[in-house]
């Protein structure tokens, strides 16, 4: 008994100098990552972290449903596709053809009306704010300085497109393992701005793309500045409201007195809502008759900056595959909003896991997949 003690005093000892040496270096954000994701039984950021955080409110306005296809739900999934959801998790597959839903499936507790975490499909969205704030003038276009808004980057050349086309050379390492990366830093500490505002730009921007989530952070910062008001804001008054979308949703910001949004990732809503983003691109910017984005800006966002980089432009990826010109938008966890306009199609896919990457190519092998079922289910279809 006498040893039991002494054992559980000494854990308790190392526990406690454990807490304070992350407290003293300031690593301790890691404790509310272990509160998170370990201590809820999880190894990863999930899909339903959400309210482990605090989030600010995007308001919706009134809803513009969208229209049923005549055959809707009365096709079936691919045995391919059936396997692959069932084995990667996935919890809404939406199938939408002529702006009509053609086919949605929910698993688990999921419906049309959960929300789930976006992760990075929330880079399209700052990116399509962006767009915005340079039609309303408060960005002049994607060549302005991020020097004008950040004086600590004046002398780097880095512009607002660099950051949208990931080209910014910022010193940032992308890292999902490490406790102790920017990443993690980023997703779990209380001051995103002190993180963003220590980086430097240590190689030369608009050279070529490298994804950095830190990129879209500073780009949001920069929106916020420019249009001088809270981004869940901007959003709802320009996108939310006017787009119909059926649900508010909510978006995780890094503390509750400093409220910077993520906007990197972390846009908590439901798969009908974030297909919208594919209809509005793919119909250059238009919605329901209202120019939201400038239809130059829309062509431009989904055409590779660099030729030698053809998976990526401003804000979404891009992809060839069956000879079509297909834009994305994407997550950790193998999140997609897929738009193929040549056919009218959007597909939306939301789950826990994501595949594996194949060699040579820019996405996991899954993205393939929901194409080429979607394309066997909606075969016979107008």
């Amino acid at each position: 008994m006498k040893y039991l003690k002494k054992t559980i005093k000494g854990l308790v000892l190392i526990f406690a100098l454990i807490v304070a040496g992350l407290y003293i270096t300031d690593y301790d954000y890691i404790l509310k990552g272990v509160r998170v994701v370990y201590m809820t039984g999880h190894t990863t950021a999930y899909i339903d972290d959400y309210p482990s955080f605090e989030n600010d409110i995007i308001q919706n306005g009134t809803v513009q449903p969208w229209e049923q296809h005549d055959a809707y739900n009365t096709i079936n999934a691919t045995s391919e596709l059936t396997e692959i959801n069932d084995e990667l998790g996935t919890v809404a597959f939406l199938i939408i053809k002529n702006d009509s839903i053609v086919y949605e499936k929910y698993e688990e507790d999921y419906s049309p009306s959960s929300q789930t975490n976006s992760f990075s499909m929330a880079k399209s969205i700052t990116s399509a704010m962006l767009g915005k704030a340079i039609k309303d003038g408060f960005i002049k276009d994607l060549n302005q300085p991020v020097g004008d808004f950040f004086p600590q980057f004046s002398d780097s050349a880095m512009t607002v497109g660099d950051l949208s086309s990931m080209a910014s050379g910022l010193n940032w390492n992308e890292s999902y393992t490490s406790p102790f990366s920017l990443t993690a830093r980023s997703y779990y500490d209380d001051n995103l701005a002190e993180t963003i505002l220590n980086l430097k730009v240590t190689e030369t921007p608009g050279q070529s793309v490298k994804y950095l989530s830190g990129n879209t952070q500073l780009l949001g910062m920069v929106i916020q500045e420019a249009i001088g008001q809270p981004l869940a804001q901007y959003l709802s008054q320009n996108f939310w409201k006017p787009m119909g979308m059926e649900q508010n949703a909510l978006w995780q910001v890094d503390d509750k007195n400093n409220r910077l949004a993520k906007t990197y990732c972390c846009i908590a809503s439901n798969a009908r809502d974030f297909a919208r983003f594919g209809k509005l691109y793919m119909n250059q910017g238009k919605w329901n008759g209202k120019q939201i984005l400038d239809p130059k800006f829309v062509s431009t966002s989904i055409t590779p900056r660099f030729q030698e980089d053809d998976h990526y432009g401003y804000g979404f990826w891009l992809s060839n595959y069956r000879d079509k010109k297909i834009f994305a938008m994407r997550g950790i966890l193998g999140q997609y909003v897929i738009t193929i306009p040549e056919d009218n199609l959007i597909i939306v896919r939301l789950g826990h896991k994501r595949g594996a990457f194949t060699p040579r190519a820019s996405f996991t092998q899954d993205f393939y997949d929901y194409i080429d079922a979607t394309y066997e289910m909606t075969q016979s279809l107008q």
